[in-house]
């Protein structure tokens, strides 16, 4: 992205320059990051909560909306933004619950985090199972998106 564009896009969102570029300085991004859509920005700080995330950064419009966000989880990370009818975007929940696609995450203990993510309110879609040398369980999140947590079988 050219500075010219990133100039632009932190006069837009009323913010400054360097905190869109300061997280891409921090770190590498893996090649591959998810981008997850989510309505709700409440939906963040539940995923942080329950499923154990941090948040690095948020930028939410004044209409709530949010315009950009990257949650981590050891050295993985997720996008979140809003969804976007231009874009031809939406959540889960938008589709009556129908998920096309699962986030696969490694954990440290699956039947732990099950357990807490379970206590906090996530909806476990399936209970922890042995299966191809994984432990694993699948649950949701408020606007609907898939999690399946793992951990390798010894």
């Amino acid at each position: 992205m050219s500075a010219e564009t990133v100039a632009s896009l932190a006069a837009a969102l009323e913010v400054p320059v360097e905190t869109l570029t300061a997280a891409r300085e921090t770190g590498d991004y893996p090649q591959i990051t998810p981008m997850v859509y989510y309505a709700d920005a409440g939906s963040l700080d539940w995923l942080v909560r329950v499923f154990g995330l941090t948040e690095r950064t948020r930028y939410v419009a004044p209409d709530g909306r949010i315009e950009h966000a990257e949650l981590y989880l050891g050295e993985g990370v997720i996008m979140a933004i809003g969804p976007s009818e231009a874009g031809g975007s939406t959540t889960p929940a938008a589709l009556g619950g129908a998920s096309t696609q699962s986030l696969y995450v490694m954990v440290d203990d699956v039947d732990a985090h099950h357990e807490h993510a379970r206590e906090h309110g996530a909806k476990i879609i399936t209970e922890p199972e042995n299966a191809h040398g994984h432990r694993r369980y699948l649950a949701a999140d408020p606007e609907g998106h898939h999690w399946q947590f793992w951990t390798a079988l010894p």
